[in-house]
């Protein structure tokens, strides 16, 4: 396995592989890399000629109260389990370099990101979408691998790569748990173990909303109202949205007719957590 740092040197390696036509199956992480990302390499690497995965904590996405200087890292172990896991390729670029003197181009994407994360992280989007726009053009994927736990995101990413017509495909893989339901992020390294037990609540008030549909509920107000009691009963919960929205534009739906996604944002304690689940009538 190679560790890559410079932009050139990334970009020239891919271009002779396809050169080749060898297909590149391509993982964009933040790094501390958990079981939710090895999912996407495992994918990437039984569909693929060849796996990149990038380690990069993207500063533009983050807002000035918000933990880009804490966000944690280990790129030891994620050496190590990129390693174990078939990576052939590390992309491990630095800030200055992915973010020169002068930098003044971003890629925003619009009404997508208005809502739901958009509206509570102003700015978070635009910087997603353009460090992920800088990372295609470097790396040259066939296809990239996104999971379903951040679905606006993974949407976003779906509407600027078919308006830029890029030629990469991009594909969103099922949310992976703790055996407890959790859904796996780098973030719940910061809960207490007694926020690590309040945080299932997320989980559950998914799955009661579930429920309820399947029990025949399709007035979404009332299933976001009996989850938002759910998550209140926990006094480290402190809701940031719970909401119910199309599978497509991601717009607000009253009643469920065909696929929405229940999307949700609550901090536990300090800690932001995001989850969702897709369903239908």
């Amino acid at each position: 396995m190679q560790v890559i740092k410079q932009l050139s040197k990334m970009a020239d390696f891919s271009l002779k592989l396809r050169r080749k036509g060898r297909k590149i199956g391509f993982v964009p992480t933040m790094g501390y890399l958990h079981k939710g990302h090895l999912s996407l390499i495992k994918q990437a690497k039984s569909k693929n000629d060849i796996v990149v995965v990038s380690i990069f904590v993207n500063p533009t996405q983050f807002g000035p109260k918000e933990d880009f200087k804490n966000y944690p890292r280990d790129f030891k172990k994620d050496k190590w389990l990129a390693a174990a896991f078939g990576v052939d390729v590390i992309f491990y670029p630095a800030v200055k370099n992915m973010y020169p003197a002068g930098y003044c181009t971003y890629v925003n994407v619009e009404e997508l990101t208005e809502g739901l994360c958009g509206a509570s992280r102003p700015g978070h989007f635009k910087g997603v979408a353009t460090v992920v726009a800088k990372l295609f053009n470097i790396v040259q994927p066939d296809v990239a691998y996104f999971g379903q736990k951040d679905a606006q995101q993974a949407i976003v990413i779906k509407q600027m790569v078919k308006d830029l017509n890029m030629k990469v495909k991009i594909e969103a893989l099922p949310t992976v748990r703790e055996k407890d339901g959790l859904a796996m992020s780098s973030r719940n390294v910061y809960l207490s173990k007694s926020e690590r037990k309040d945080a299932l609540v997320l989980y559950y008030a998914l799955n009661n909303a579930k429920a309820l549909i399947k029990r025949g509920e399709k007035n979404s107000a009332r299933i976001i109202t009996a989850m938002r009691k759910m998550i209140n009963a926990k006094k480290t919960a402190r809701i940031d949205y719970v909401s119910m929205v199309d599978a497509g534009n991601l717009k607000d739906i009253e009643t469920i007719k065909s696929k929405a996604i229940i999307v949700l944002a609550v901090k536990i304690g300090n800690t932001r957590l995001i989850d969702n689940m897709l369903v239908g009538v």
